[in-house]
Parts: structure tokens; sequence; C-alpha cells
């Protein structure tokens, strides 16, 4: 039986309810999500794990207002994405959302710390004040000697830590992470893991972390199974 949300508007940092996703694909339709439910407490850091192609990265795009659902709503710290324009819905992002992927998606022609200070500036935040807010987050993360480094000059795992922290940096009340560790050794992954620990127990960020990896998601707060569009404990 599919996970159900009691759903109440300020309870949680972020639901679905009977979301519904469905594709045109050649004239077939393909049906990703069948009415989804989920609730995600404040602070808690859950891990959605499923075969590939099961509708994981869908399902975070549909949470994260970036794709509309077939039927059902979304509500992100209590505003519910039908009911926002999408200037509001980028708003809300900006605010409430962060976002981490695979491959980090940083811009390679900024620094490190540029990077991480852009969703500040986006805000509106004064330059000055967005660059030592971001310089602070840097140094919370253990790289404060690589602010000014290129993309192209750090590793893979400093790559990563960089796009958590340019996630984290707004203080959004939930993390939306799609495969965070899978470019990553094991080793680097570990450590990526329990960065995103770490940030979490301080700030009180929510994750929804899709992945592959069991060994990963076994250690979060709690575990669903994505399977033919529904969620199972």
């Amino acid at each position: 039986m599919s996970e159900k949300a009691e759903v109440s508007d300020s309870k949680w940092a972020i639901y679905c309810q009977d979301l519904d996703k469905a594709y045109d694909d050649g004239g077939f339709t393909v049906n990703v999500l069948k009415g989804l439910s989920l609730a995600v407490s404040p602070g808690e850091m859950l891990a959605i794990i499923g075969a590939s192609g099961s509708g994981k990265s869908t399902l975070l795009h549909l949470l994260g207002g970036l794709d509309t659902p077939t039927s059902g709503k979304v509500v992100v710290a209590g505003q519910d994405l039908s009911q926002l324009s999408e200037k509001e819905k980028g708003r809300l992002r900006n605010y409430s959302l962060g976002f981490i992927y695979q491959f980090h998606h940083l811009l390679p022609e900024f620094s490190a710390l540029e990077n991480v200070a852009m969703p500040l500036l986006i805000r509106g935040l004064k330059p000055s004040a967005a660059i030592e807010q971001a310089a602070s987050f840097i140094d919370k993360i253990g790289l404060g000697d690589r602010q000014q480094h290129r993309v192209g000059e750090l590793s893979g795992g400093e790559r990563q830590r960089i796009a958590i922290a340019r996630a984290l940096v707004t203080q959004p009340h939930c993390v939306l992470a799609d495969e965070p560790t899978g470019n990553l050794d094991n080793k680097t992954a570990e450590k990526t893991l329990l960065l995103m620990r770490r940030l979490n127990e301080e700030m009180n960020s929510s994750f929804v972390i899709a992945t592959h990896n069991e060994t990963m998601a076994r250690q979060l707060d709690r575990v669903l199974i994505l399977k033919n569009g529904q969620l199972y404990p």
C-alpha cells in the first residue's frame, strides 16, 4: 500500500498528495507516478530508492516545481505550487528549496565562492553581503582555502561539496538531491553523506535524496521505495 500523507499546510517541510504524472510517448501514454502521496517532516532526511526509470527524478522535479503534475498537488513550506505563477515559484525555490544533482551543475566560468553566492545574488542580496555569507559557508564545509578556485581546479568531491554549499547557503526548508553521490568513489561518497548529515543537524533543513545506493539510503532517517508509480516503506 502506498504511503499516504496526512496533509496540513503548516506541518510538513514539503508534501504532495495524489500526485499523477503521465507522458505521451509516440502516441502511448506512460504513467510514471500514480496517485503518489508523500510528507516530509522538518529536519527529516528521507531516501527514495528505486530502479532506473522508476520516476525518482520525475518526483523530485515535481516537488521542486520544475515540472507540473498531471494531477494532484505539491505544497512547499505551506504554499501550494499550483496556485503560484512561474515568478512566484522561482521566488519560493530560492527561499525554501535547495537542489543537488549527480553532476554538480556549477558554473565553470565562476569561482567556487561566486557559485555559492549565486542564489543569494539572485535573491537580491547586496554583492558584499552575498560574498560574505558564501565565504562563511564555504569555511563551514572545510574548503576555505579553495574559495577562489574555478570549477576545473577542484576535485570531484570538492565540486560536490561546493554544490551542497550552494544548495544550503539560503537555509532552505528542504533540499532535493538527485543521486548526489552517484558520480563519486565510495570514500568520497561517504564523506559527502557525512557532510549532508552534519548540515542537516545544524540547520534543520529536510533532505529528500533519490539514490541507487542502498547502503547510503539505510543511513538516513527513513527509506521509501518507488515502484510502479507508488511509494512503499
